[in-house]
């Protein structure tokens, strides 16, 4: 239950009847004892206790109007409570989101590669969702649609200016995941605002940078690319060590291996590397005595 200023226990709305029996208790005492005053004094102790009674009243009005207004805020705040359910996720992702899945109203960072947050919006983007790019001229198209992304169902702003945080936070109304290169500074009010708006839209954020409590940050740290042999030969794939860490310590770093992308051009899971046959083993040898 809510407590605000004004609020009373119904034993203290039922205390001016109690008074008032207790006033009349007195009168008749007065009255047993001859006063000669009890007939004004049971005039006055009934309009007084008329008072009282139309004071309480009153004031229980007041508190159940705050109580119904009160009411009526909560649930238009339950009304746009966030989606608990995930947002589609690539496969290879999963291992390094809490939950294995992008959650609706959630913010997440990419330091550095464009190939690891265009992965972001691959599944979501191909399961039907709208996705948003702004400030990243360099996101290929060709390559988004090689990837799975519907480009009829993706907006583009290569270059919004210094109102990119507007066009983001207006594109959080209509794209369920938006990718943004934040340009200067970001504010704690704004990134408040933004956050709000993203889980009352039920949206997630990815920002092509770093961005102030986001929810997970992914960054590649550790980068080896196959293919090119001594000055001759084409690169091939990149495996990548993708490490996720969360805010302020929320989410323990994860670490998962990458090809970023794989000789098809795809983005997965990467498999062990056995040990080559060529290598070296070495054995325990029978030692004489």
């Amino acid at each position: 239950m809510f407590e605000y200023e004004g609020m009373q226990t119904a034993a203290a709305l039922r205390s001016p009847d109690d008074r008032g029996d207790r006033g009349r208790g007195d009168l008749e005492h007065i009255g047993r004892n001859g006063a000669a005053r009890s007939g004004s004094g049971t005039a006055g102790a009934g309009a007084g206790a008329g008072v009282r009674a139309s004071d309480h009243v009153s004031a229980a009005r007041a508190a159940l109007d705050r109580i119904t207004s009160l009411r009526s805020r909560v649930a238009d705040m339950e009304a746009t409570r966030v989606d608990t359910e995930g947002l589609p996720t690539a496969d290879a992702l999963a291992p390094l989101l809490p939950g294995g899945a992008i959650r609706a109203g959630g913010t997440y960072s990419v330091p550095e590669s464009v190939l690891l947050a265009q992965t972001m919006l691959q599944a979501a983007s191909a399961a039907g969702a709208w996705c948003a790019v702004v400030g990243v001229p360099s996101f290929g198209v060709e390559a988004a649609a090689a990837a799975g992304i519907d480009l009829d169902r993706l907006v583009l702003v290569p270059d919004p200016g210094d109102q990119w945080l507007a066009v983001t936070a207006a594109l959080a109304d209509v794209a369920q995941i938006v990718l943004t290169r934040p340009l200067g500074r970001v504010v704690p009010g704004d990134v408040a605002r933004l956050s709000a708006r993203l889980r009352q839209r039920g949206a997630a954020l990815v920002a092509l940078g770093s961005w102030p409590g986001a929810d997970v940050t992914l960054r590649v740290t550790e980068s080896h690319w196959s293919g090119i042999g001594q000055g001759h030969g084409y690169l091939t794939e990149r495996r990548v060590t993708v490490t996720a860490s969360g805010r302020a310590g929320a989410v323990r770093p994860t670490s998962t291996e990458l090809l970023l992308p794989a000789a098809d051009g795809s983005v997965r899971a990467a498999v062990p590397v056995a040990a080559s046959a060529g290598a070296r083993v070495l054995r325990p040898v029978a030692v004489a005595s």
